[in-house]
């Protein structure tokens, strides 16, 4: 017998339907390109997502199109989210920060037929163009007609204007209701390890994924709330804040490109934000700005870190110099990309100092949706103990089952679990923490060396900037890890200091052999530290002074 509820969709535009409705007068606050801020609300928001979705039909854009974006966090990008998705096409967010060719194989894989792009990558654009002119019908630059760039294009693909085609538009549009698992949006993994990969996300999946990471015991989101998502709409969708946020007639306050200190410190202050997510390098450039400005925050309750781990240098001092909490989440393109959130639960509730600290180093629970487990090289599960350490394999109603092009089921095991590529411990509360990437583990003399960790304690050096632990070859151990950083502005780093922080935190076989200074540190298109390119440089390293050891 089944029960005699009504059986809705769950559509993305009813997210925006929604918050017209009930959220009407909420803002939705945009810093542009040229710094200015341009203001509107959800109910006008809703009405030109409508007009866009004009705008799309005269394009030749229908069911299962893919619309290609190259934009920053604004009320443009906001209205494709909703505009595209929402008439059943699919909304294909890039990454500007890829190369041009990792770009141009990622229009030409999920066939784009239009591209909507700010002004400010008109250089790009022009770059890629050549190489996609069979794909790719126009460009579309976000902006209006007194801000219409020139730009070369080839034949047949024609360059136009956001705004013009705006104001031709009418909003008579009604939202369709279709089959909840049709495909919504678009997100191609960073290809540090091969060609991009895209992660194809449903109407149901990302609704789902927005009503979860709206609960109080995720990013506990409130119609009063001011939300900046720090996050790009192009990083698996800003996290779902997008969607979250408006459900939620919780205020958005997009930053554009202007992620420094100084910038985000006005724009939280001015705009009254109560809450944040973003990578932990933003963060730290904004606690140093605080730090060397004596400047506060005046509004924001909580700041959200994940895409890496975060150093405990971060959850401390925000809360105790600037009274403002930290909390530390997990996730990736594949699972939409939030697993685990780190709330305290009824028996964490209760931990002080030292203990607190580590707990909260810690990637948190998984939320509820989401399942996981840990098992050994050879499949089998492990303890939660946390204290064995395993692969972390996930499953859950917004976690990939394959990727673009490839068969439902493809990506997962027969029993749907499918493999993160992370190393994990789960503790006996649930709480899981990430010790690694499997492919950055270090195995010295068998045992495993965590480099997140040895990198999360190098950080909290005074005159360290960034910090990266790599496997460097070694005769005797087969890898010994070996420590590469970058020295804050106007310091100098002294080898012995930073490992005396080691000292009485990691066992004394976790030592990294060497320290090696470097003036910066190679990144992917994600911001994150490029591993793949400091293994290849350092891999020989201990070899190579070894061998100059001997000739003397």
């Amino acid at each position: 017998m089944f029960g005699l509820m009504q059986d809705r969709p769950l559509m993305i535009s009813s997210i925006i339907r929604h918050a017209s409705r009930h959220h009407a007068q909420t803002e939705v606050v945009s810093k542009t390109i040229d710094g200015s801020i341009h203001r509107t609300n959800y109910a006008a928001l809703e009405i030109r997502a409508r007009r866009l979705v004009r705008v799309l039909q005269t394009l030749g854009i229908g069911r299962d199109d893919r619309v290609a974006t190259l934009g920053w966090n604004g009320f443009r990008h906001l209205e494709l989210y909703y505009g595209v998705s929402g008439m059943g096409a699919i909304c294909h967010t890039i990454n500007p920060r890829l190369g041009p060719k990792d770009i141009g194989f990622i229009i030409d894989d999920a066939s784009d037929r239009v591209l909507f792009a700010e002004t400010s990558f008109v250089a790009l654009v022009e770059a890629i163009a050549p190489a996609i002119a069979d794909t790719l019908r126009a460009v579309v630059f976000m902006c209006d007609a007194a801000d219409m760039p020139q730009v070369s294009l080839p034949p047949g693909m024609a360059g136009l204007c956001y705004e013009t085609l705006m104001a031709a538009a009418d909003d008579e549009y009604a939202w369709p209701e279709f089959d909840e698992r049709q495909a919504a949006s678009l997100c191609y993994t960073s290809g540090t390890t091969g060609r991009p990969k895209g992660v194809l996300y449903s109407h149901r999946s990302t609704v789902l994924h927005a009503m979860a990471i709206s609960a109080a015991d995720v990013f506990g989101l409130r119609a009063v709330d001011r939300v900046l998502p720090v996050v790009p709409m192009f990083h698996v969708n800003a996290w779902g804040l997008p969607y979250a946020a408006p459900a939620a007639g919780s205020a958005l306050i997009m930053p554009g490109r202007h992620l420094d200190g100084a910038s985000l410190t006005q724009l939280m202050n001015d705009e009254r934000v109560t809450m944040s997510a973003g990578v932990p390098t933003i963060w730290m450039g904004l606690l140093n700005y605080l730090r060397s400005s004596g400047q506060r925050l005046h509004s924001v309750r909580s700041l959200v870190i994940g895409g890496s781990a975060c150093p405990r240098l971060l959850l401390d001092a925000f809360d105790r110099e600037y009274g403002v909490r930290v909390d530390h989440a997990w996730g990736m393109s594949e699972t939409s990309p939030l697993g685990t959130f780190n709330a305290p639960g009824q028996a964490s509730a209760a931990y002080q100092g030292e203990t607190l600290l580590r707990h909260r180093e810690k990637q948190g629970r998984g939320i509820f949706g989401i399942d996981m487990k840990i098992v050994d090289d050879a499949g089998a599960a492990l303890p939660w103990d946390g204290l064995a350490q395993g692969n972390l394999l996930v499953r859950g109603a917004w976690v990939a089952s394959g990727y673009f092009g490839e068969a439902p089921g493809s990506a997962c095991d027969a029993d749907g679990w499918f493999a993160t590529g992370d190393v994990a411990t789960i503790d006996a509360l649930g709480t899981m923490e990430i010790t690694d990437r499997s492919k950055d583990v270090i195995k010295s003399g068998g045992e495993w060396i965590s480099s997140i960790a040895l990198e999360n304690i190098a950080v909290g050096h005074p005159d360290v900037a960034e910090a990266a632990i790599v496997a460097a070859s070694h005769e005797k151990w087969t890898e010994r890890p070996v420590l590469v950083v970058v020295a804050r502005d106007g310091c100098t780093i002294e080898v012995d200091s930073v490992l005396a922080l080691y000292r009485d935190r990691v066992p004394s076989w976790w030592l990294p052999d060497a320290v090696i200074v470097v003036d910066e540190l190679p990144h992917t298109a994600t911001g994150k530290v490029h591993k793949l390119t400091l293994r290849m440089r350092y891999r020989d390293h201990l070899l190579r002074a070894k061998e100059i050891s001997d000739l003397r």
